[in-house]
């Protein structure tokens, strides 16, 4: 009998089902069985569902399969509050694409000039995914058209509207043809979404997944700290609690910044994500952490938004946040995909008020206080097994991974099993390899060409 909620079910091109065998999707989350064969049919989707839920496959093999490669113009755009959501949607859209030969996918984000961005678009990509700000500039100087568009996909659209971006939406939209199918994914459902459902669709099937997704199992704790102690208890906390991949929320990037130096001095792999990184510094955080080489990512919550780093053990709350819907929004990075996950507070007594309107929010959670246990150091999850390796040259360059792999473990290089994620941008590469194999694999790089090139090789710490 067969399987409803398998791929093969669908009527999807037979080069995206081989493929999805190959990265080992089998089975239809909640959000893809419900939204995808709408999408194949042309409908217009309103989607709610949980970060984390698969929504980005579901439009990403959605407008992959009705894509012309061999039409050279602007077929889908997809729109993203933030560059870094904004890369993981390209990332993830490329992993799917990857049985397609001569897909273009061109990510446009603010932050980083426009030059090579203009380099890029002289020959006009199939998808175009961006932040609002940066594609409506493109619009403007006419160095994008959109006149063939015939797919948009806002996603985390109530993000898009909280973090200002109506406007630039309604003026983008100026720019798109009327005819075209529009895919509209956001956590909640305000009345301003529904607003701008109105304006944007046609018809939409309303899909809300939020409540039969399973509940997210996760260890709510809180612990009473002072002023003083509280970056050392925070410390005995990731020691006693934390795992291979730990997120600390701070209320302000100058905490950020003291809590990731002090983490630091103590030895601990820890990377901070707050408004004062320049782009590139950014982005090589979030690849660190990604790829474990760093064990503690240390972000405020503007910093963190789009943030979808997979199988993140624990959050760790340094500070409360000023609003309690806010703490769900942090802790709900952990325990996705059914997966259990840690979350623990540290609580000032003159803090304790806000405490109690958080748990007013979580009835069924029953978060208890507790002490913070001494860890045994010789099982510490806080050293990471890998270490990053930043390569002078990107995407632009042509560079895949199978040319770092290979560039890797040539005659008598590094095993294999020893190269982790590997991870391309514009300008510059990152691959993580196990600690051991470090300098070796500096040295592989370093010393013989990539596609008849050769490029400069570094750790980053």
């Amino acid at each position: 009998m067969s399987n409803p909620n398998a791929f093969t079910s669908l009527d999807l091109k037979p080069a995206l089902l081989s493929n999805l065998v190959d990265i080992g999707y089998t089975e239809m989350t909640l959000v893809q069985a419900e939204t995808l064969p709408r999408m194949i049919d042309g409908a217009d989707i309103l989607a709610r569902a949980k970060t984390g839920s698969g929504k980005t496959a579901a439009f990403g093999l959605g407008l992959l399969n009705k894509l012309d490669v061999a039409n050279f113009r602007s077929q889908a755009l997809v729109l993203c509050p933030t560059r870094e959501l904004a890369d993981q949607v390209s990332k993830e859209i490329r992993r799917l694409a990857r049985g397609i030969p001569n897909i273009k996918i061109l990510t446009l984000c603010g932050g980083v000039p426009l030059g090579p961005q203009l380099a890029s678009l002289q020959h006009a990509p199939h998808i175009i995914v961006g932040t609002p700000g940066r594609v409506l500039k493109h619009l403007q100087k006419e160095t994008v058209t959109l006149g063939e568009l015939n797919t948009l996909v806002l996603d985390e659209a109530d993000r898009m509207l909280d973090m200002g971006f109506a406007d630039e939406l309604d003026a983008i939209l100026e720019f798109l043809p009327k005819d075209r199918q529009t895919l509209l994914f956001s956590a909640t459902y305000p009345e301003s979404i529904a607003a701008v459902s109105r304006r944007v669709q046609r018809k939409p099937v309303i899909v809300d997944v939020t409540d039969d997704e399973q509940p997210a199992q996760i260890v709510q704790s809180w612990c009473s700290v002072s002023r003083e102690n509280r970056k050392a208890e925070l410390l005995r906390a990731l020691r006693a609690w934390g795992g291979e991949l730990n997120l600390v929320f701070c209320n302000t990037k100058v905490d950020c910044a003291d809590v990731a130096s002090y983490l630091v001095a103590q030895n601990i792999a820890a990377v901070s994500l707050h408004g004062d990184l320049e782009q590139a510094e950014r982005t090589e955080v979030l690849v660190r952490f990604a790829n474990r080489s760093a064990a503690v990512l240390i972000a405020t919550d503007v910093a963190a938004r789009g943030l979808d780093v997979k199988d993140i053990d624990a959050v760790f709350n340094y500070e409360l946040p000023k609003q309690a819907e806010v703490y769900v929004h942090r802790i709900g990075r952990t325990a996705r995909a059914g997966k259990q996950g840690v979350a623990i507070s540290l609580v000032e007594p003159h803090e304790e008020w806000r405490w109690q309107e958080i748990e007013a929010l979580l009835p069924d959670a029953l978060p208890k206080k507790c002490g913070i246990p001494d860890a045994n150091r010789s099982s510490d999850k806080l050293t990471p097994a890998m270490t990053t390796i930043q390569i002078s040259g990107g995407r632009r360059n042509k560079l895949r991974p199978g040319d770092v792999l290979g560039a890797l473990t040539a005659q008598g290089g590094i095993p294999g099993d020893s190269v982790g994620s590997i991870d391309l941008f514009d300008t510059a590469s990152y691959v993580a390899v196990r600690n051991e194999h470090t300098a070796k694999a500096v040295r592989q790089l370093s010393n013989r060409p990539i596609k008849g090139k050769m490029y400069r090789a570094r750790v980053r710490k």
